[in-house]
């Protein structure tokens, strides 16, 4: 079982796995044994929402541990946003982790030295709007303010299309909607003191709003673009470094993530226990375990990854100035994605 995570000087939390218990020894891993000779330490990002449980499952119920083997030590680091992901991953402050299209794709054609390496979930994300906002549609976000985790965020992007959609555009002033960076945690206390109208967020802060009583759901994850929620928001991704020294534990971290995601589907009370707990160390306050549980519903768990939507995305980036010096047109992402390593995975596993 995961030890419980412990808040760093750089607002990050880290955690150290030591390497005991059933970790690996006779285990079968990704067609073979845990077999990792030197002791290797890996460290793995994620973000603080349920739209991350696979990796938070994987973690706790010590997948990730057994794949890797009994040599390697996992230092698991937990950030508010992908952008702050997506910057650590390119600056060989990470090796691996979870983070959404938007952010990664941002960073990717700034740095080039990274790969998606798998998918993990796709929506799960709502648009939640203040209850005396008087928004009763999106053509009522005129003049409004919506938050939305941070610039370049999945979110922020999804919100850019829906908007765009609806014939709105995005300002710094009432003539349109204009967008505020807040991290999901923040996000219900800046509705409680009316300085947001709404926010585009990860659940399950959308459905905790609710709960409060403060806001309702104008636009559910099953109509958020693109693709009416099922997008990539959560993906496994590798920097180039970790990929060319450790090819075969990146293989094994996709590995953990699929019995995490079947995990989630084969004992799910137990999967939403699992990550409640885990938001409440995050968090410091307690979520409604039938919050947890009713925010599952608005996922959808899968390694599968549809890339065609990380093109869309970024046509958004590219619009709002996140991605400079590249038309849509000359837009070309394939060289961010490694799926090979997931078909071999996939292939060990079918040959067993």
């Amino acid at each position: 079982m995961m030890k419980k995570w412990m808040l760093t000087p750089t607002i990050l939390l880290l955690l150290f796995i030591s390497a005991c218990g059933n970790t690996g020894n006779g285990k079968q891993g990704t067609g073979g044994k845990a077999t990792t000779v030197d002791t290797t330490t890996v460290r793995l990002g994620i973000l603080k929402n349920v739209t991350h449980a696979p990796g938070i499952v994987a973690l706790e119920k010590g997948y990730f541990q057994e794949q890797f083997g009994q040599n390697v030590t996992i230092e698991v680091l937990a950030f508010d946003n992908g952008s702050d992901f997506a910057i650590a991953l390119a600056t060989n402050k990470i090796d691996l982790g979870y983070a959404g299209p938007g952010p990664l794709t941002n960073q990717f054609l700034k740095s080039e030295n990274f790969k998606v390496i798998s998918g993990s979930n796709n929506g799960g994300a709502t648009l939640v709007v203040r209850k005396d906002a008087n928004i009763q549609s999106v053509s009522d976000l005129n003049s409004k303010v919506i938050a939305t985790p941070t610039k370049g965020s999945t979110p922020e992007l999804s919100l850019r299309l829906l908007l765009k959609q609806e014939g709105l555009k995005v300002t710094s002033d009432t003539s349109g909607v204009q967008l505020l960076s807040r991290s999901p945690a923040d996000v219900l206390t800046a509705i409680r003191q009316g300085e947001i109208d709404g926010a585009l967020i990860h659940e399950p802060w959308g459905s905790q709003i609710v709960e409060e009583g403060i806001g309702s759901v104008l636009v559910d994850w099953d109509k958020i673009p693109p693709n009416n929620g099922d997008y990539p928001l959560t993906v496994l991704a590798a920097s180039d470094s970790f990929l060319a020294d450790h090819r075969d534990l990146a293989k094994r971290a996709i590995a953990a993530n699929a019995e995490g995601i079947r995990f989630i589907k084969e004992t799910p009370d137990e999967a939403y226990q699992i990550v409640a707990d885990q938001l409440k160390e995050w968090s410091g306050s307690t979520l409604n375990l039938k919050l947890i549980q009713s925010t599952f519903g608005h996922l959808k768990l899968t390694d599968e990854l549809n890339t065609d939507a990380f093109k869309e995305l970024a046509d958004v980036s590219i619009d709002a100035g996140y991605i400079k010096n590249v038309t849509k047109k000359d837009l070309d992402l394939s060289s961010m994605f490694d799926l090979s390593l997931l078909k071999e995975v996939k292939q060990a596993t079918t040959n067993k």
